[in-house]
């Protein structure tokens, strides 16, 4: 089985209270906002963003989520660099880590486990 496409954009900031003012003025719509300074927005029926905040010691970062419908179904080809496997998330879905030949990670997401 292969991925279902892009589900996300994650990124990662300084300040999430400038960053989603910056995204509903370029018309995404806060879908919801956590406790801890992130949130999810959507534009559209694309692919949702979520952005978090991370503390001025880390670098911001931007990565696409792919959708796995099932995670028992996919099988990763050799080929894939597999940083970590399906593991749990703090927010409810599982997700894989790869590496492209290029250097850049992956995340890989797929539900929960019943």
């Amino acid at each position: 089985m292969t991925t279902d496409g892009v589900e996300a954009v994650l990124l990662t900031t300084h300040n999430w209270g400038k960053a989603a003012k910056f995204f509903q003025a370029l018309g995404f719509v806060l879908e919801f906002e956590t406790d801890h300074n992130s949130g999810q927005m959507r534009n559209g029926v694309g692919p949702y963003l979520f952005i978090a905040e991370v503390p001025a010691s880390q670098e911001t970062e931007a990565h696409v989520v792919l959708k796995v419908a099932d995670e028992n179904a996919f099988r990763p080809e050799p080929i894939l660099d597999v940083i970590t496997p399906f593991e749990d998330t703090h927010w409810g879905t599982r997700e894989m880590t790869i590496r492209d030949p290029d250097g850049r990670i992956w995340r890989l997401q797929a539900p929960a486990k019943e």
